[in-house]
């Protein structure tokens, strides 16, 4: 285990409309405001995600199982943002369902709003953390301290 101390910084309350691309709204609006490490909530509802549902084996490096989500499916999820050089990390885990039938995984890429989708996004303040490649894992992990300098090492 590792950890560190930092303080609540600003807080952001943001609606993505209907058929708005969820993750690079996000990450958009991560880097215009310059948002370097926080944790979020969101509720509302997706149309469509590529989701995580867990390892195939609980095995390192894991080896992903991937789901893909159609359809008007409501959402609760709780994420954190931290960087990996100048690209912001986004780690959402949520739980998606509809009609009584619900899926629980990290949403990782092609996630669509559907109708609203709300976010509140609070800031970290003084906090030295950042989310580098971890080759071992196969993942972005999170460490803290200040980041190394220089391109990230993803030859792992």
């Amino acid at each position: 285990m590792d950890y560190a101390q930092g303080t609540m910084g600003r807080v952001f309350a943001v609606r993505f409309d209907h058929q708005d691309d969820f993750l690079t709204e996000l990450r958009g609006l991560i880097k215009k405001e310059n948002i370097r490490n926080a944790w979020f909530h969101v509720l509302g509802g997706l149309q469509q995600a590529a989701i995580v549902t867990g390892p195939r084996e609980p095995v390192m490096p894991p080896e992903p199982v991937w789901r893909e989500m159609q359809g008007a499916n409501e959402v609760l999820g709780f994420g954190t943002i931290f960087w990996d050089q100048e690209e912001p990390m986004i780690h959402l885990h949520a739980a998606l369902g509809h009609h009584g039938a619900t899926v629980t995984g990290c949403v990782r890429k092609d996630a669509t709003t559907y109708l609203i989708l709300e976010a509140v996004i609070v800031e970290i303040a003084g906090l030295a953390a950042h989310r580098p490649w971890f080759a071992a894992g196969g993942f972005n992990r999170l460490t803290f301290g200040a980041p190394p300098a220089g391109p990230a090492d993803r030859t792992g």
